[in-house]
């Protein structure tokens, strides 16, 4: 028995009644000074006589004094008799000690094993630790490593997310295929209080949509988000100042929080969500293992009642449970959520084409901007319904949504005057026009589409017809077209000739010659006969 190893209790003999201590080398050294004998100090403490020898010996071999010894807390009095492995005091381990750092962190390199460690530090030495001697220091040092710090949460102040590393699945009940999707984890650190939802994927949709049912399962939102570094949450990792997904911003300024990512590669920033995950894998996992789903809201509601369980599970050493500590102490804590729902915001920038119109890629769309951006680069912004248009500061046109490919999205307003006119070419704009000048005119119009003959083909027809209407005498021009009526001809060419041969002046010289004079009449005595 040494002392170092206080694992019973010896009794002490002393002024004719018993005590009980652990203190091996005090009794020892303090039976020895009564003069009593190792085998007599031996028996009496349940001990070894050669542990006896070794402790007064080292007593004696020390330049304190019995009584000085007897006077020393334990602590102290171990530290005397036993100062420590005398292998560190080796010239060895003080040339190996300045290398530790640097084995530690190649060991965590692909590939790298203590073997090779060890054959690299004795190359050149010439006076090397054996194998299992140098992993001996090596594994004391990686266990000193760095203390750990509790954390005092405050109520409402943060949420812990991640997702789980394993999947789950459901069957399609179409192909019977099995579709594995992802567990989205996070908890409220105070309270301890998890959450976890099955989604297709990691992709942002999914991940904003996951953080956003958490949201509402709380019934308010907490000062701060910490994700983990995956990629819907920030784009590039960076211990001060990472850069995060603007989707991810959007979504917290929406909710009025906002993000903190956790720092790259330092699980420990993140502890109770890492936590949570073990605890989904016994209490979710593991409970399901023997259930077969067949969509995905089958699998999220059979998740929901476990997680409700797990909240409700008395915790170790406290006399409450996670769901009973947040409704007591956390939820009033946390903010009111947003009114409206979130909904993503993608954005872009273009150059204004020279038909005023911009291209969407993920649509293949084109949507028209005000022609007098015509060349200007411009930022678009779009969610699931709307597509805004922006140039500077300015809002300059707004569209809905629309997926149709190679399709276009026009307004009339974005247009110059000389397209907005094309724009609105029809039958009925040039009916409208015929009525507006006369009913003749309208007449002759409306025989001309009457034709088997595609609309826009007649167009320039009309636009020549409407052309000779203003170059005209209005009353030649009807009495041309009546002409034209007469004789069904319906073009732009026949009207002109008639203008030009002055047909109408040659219609108002005709006049009906009455009938000759003869004795063939019978008169109206005749019939009063």
């Amino acid at each position: 028995m040494g002392f170092g190893l206080f694992d019973g209790y010896h009794q002490k003999i002393s002024n004719g009644r018993k005590t009980k201590t652990n203190e091996s080398g005090k009794a020892n050294t303090s039976y020895a000074q009564k003069g009593q004998g190792h085998i007599t100090i031996a028996r009496t403490l349940s001990i070894s006589k050669n542990t006896v020898k070794g402790y007064i010996k080292k007593a004696r071999a020390g330049d304190l004094s019995i009584e000085a010894l007897l006077a020393m807390e334990d602590p102290v009095l171990e530290g005397k008799i036993w100062p420590g492995n005398p292998a560190y005091k080796d010239e060895r381990y003080e040339h190996l000690k300045t290398q530790l750092e640097y084995y530690s962190k190649e060991l965590k390199k692909v590939g790298v094993t203590r073997q090779l460690l060890w054959e690299e530090y004795k190359t050149g030495n010439p006076y090397p630790y054996s194998y299992g001697q140098f992993c001996w220091h090596l594994q004391q040092y990686l266990r000193s490593g760095k203390p750990s710090m509790v954390l005092d949460h405050k109520a409402g102040d943060k949420l812990f997310i991640d997702y789980a590393g394993k999947t789950l699945s459901y069957i399609d009940r179409d192909t019977g295929e099995e579709i594995k999707v992802q567990v989205f984890v996070a908890c409220l650190p105070y309270s301890d209080y998890c959450f976890a939802l099955a989604v297709p994927s990691q992709k942002l949709e999914d991940f904003i949509y996951a953080v956003g049912c958490c949201l509402k399962d709380l019934g308010g939102v907490p000062q701060t988000l910490i994700p983990d570094n995956l990629k819907s949450a920030v784009i590039k990792a960076n211990p001060y100042e990472p850069e995060l997904n603007r989707a991810l911003e959007d979504f917290a300024n929406h909710y009025g929080t906002s993000v903190t990512p956790a720092r790259p590669r330092k699980p420990q920033d993140k502890g109770l969500v890492e936590n949570q995950v073990k605890l989904i894998y016994s209490r979710v996992y593991a409970k399901l293992r023997k259930l077969t789903f067949f969509d995905l809201p089958s699998l999220n509601k059979a998740i929901a009642q476990k997680v409700r369980e797990h909240n409700q599970t008395r915790m170790q050493q406290k006399d409450y449970c996670r769901e009973e500590k947040f409704l007591a102490d956390e939820k009033h804590t946390l903010q009111p959520l947003s009114e409206t729902a979130f909904e993503i915001k993608y954005y872009r920038e273009h150059k204004v084409a020279k038909n005023n119109h911009i291209y969407l890629g993920m649509d293949k769309h084109y949507y028209s901007v005000p022609y007098t951006y015509i060349g200007m680069k411009v930022k678009v912004v779009y969610t699931r319904l709307l597509v805004r248009i922006y140039h500077k500061v300015g809002l300059i046109a707004t569209h809905p949504r629309n997926q149709k490919k190679a399709g276009y999205t026009i307004r009339k307003e974005h247009l110059c005057s000389h397209h907005q006119y094309y724009k609105e070419l029809s039958p009925t704009y040039y009916l409208q026009r015929g009525y507006n000048h006369s009913e003749e005119l309208y007449r002759y119009m409306e025989a001309l589409f009457k034709q088997n003959k595609y609309s826009e083909q007649l167009y320039k027809t009309c636009d020549g017809i409407l052309n000779l209407s203003r170059k005209t005498n209005r009353e030649s021009f009807i009495k041309a077209c009546g002409i034209a009526l007469d004789h069904g001809q319906y073009s732009y060419r026949f009207l002109k000739q008639v203008l030009e041969n002055r047909m109408t002046d040659y219609q108002e010289e005709q006049k009906v010659k009455s009938l000759p004079t003869h004795g063939n009449i019978r008169g109206a005595s005749f019939y009063n006969k």
